[in-house]
């Protein structure tokens, strides 16, 4: 079982869209900044994330560009 954790702020306002069948599906992207530098330069990384359903509206509704947020999933 993997866990990932992430916060971040995110790069642009989410997507909310639904599937043929009525559910909601809202696709955004979440920039982390490391904690260790390599060379004195603080590197960042990008993920694309995605929402389902009650979830994803309220994200598409509370969120929006350069907004602070968390990120959590548990995959098998």
């Amino acid at each position: 079982m993997n866990k990932v954790f992430l916060i971040g702020n995110l790069t642009k306002d989410p997507e909310l869209k639904e599937t043929q069948s009525g559910i909601s599906v809202c696709n955004f992207c979440i920039a982390v900044k490391r904690r260790y530098a390599k060379d004195g330069e603080q590197e960042t990384d990008f993920f694309n994330c995605k929402a389902w359903r009650g979830l994803a509206d309220t994200i598409a509704q509370y969120c929006s560009k350069g907004k602070r947020s968390q990120y959590r999933d548990i995959s098998k």
